[in-house]
């Protein structure tokens, strides 16, 4: 069962206090997402350091409940 965007956004928002998300659903099936993520807690941390706390807010659904995230992340 696909991740719903509401959720998705919950997980990613709770996990990150500040930050904006934009989240576009690619495919119309709630399967594969586009997200741009803004937070401060992004803020001297390299790429790969900005997407695994992405990852750890989604709790391990990514490959799961959530297929496909395409993920850029801007630090504030």
């Amino acid at each position: 069962m696909p991740m719903p965007a509401a959720e998705i956004e919950a997980a990613i928002l709770a996990a990150l206090p500040g930050a904006t998300l934009e989240l576009t659903d690619l495919a119309g099936d709630g399967d594969h997402y586009a997200a741009v993520v803004t937070a401060p807690q992004f803020q001297g941390l390299t790429r790969v350091k900005q997407h695994k706390l992405v990852y750890e807010a989604l709790g391990g659904r990514m490959g799961g409940a959530l297929h496909a995230l395409k993920l850029t992340t801007i630090a504030a």
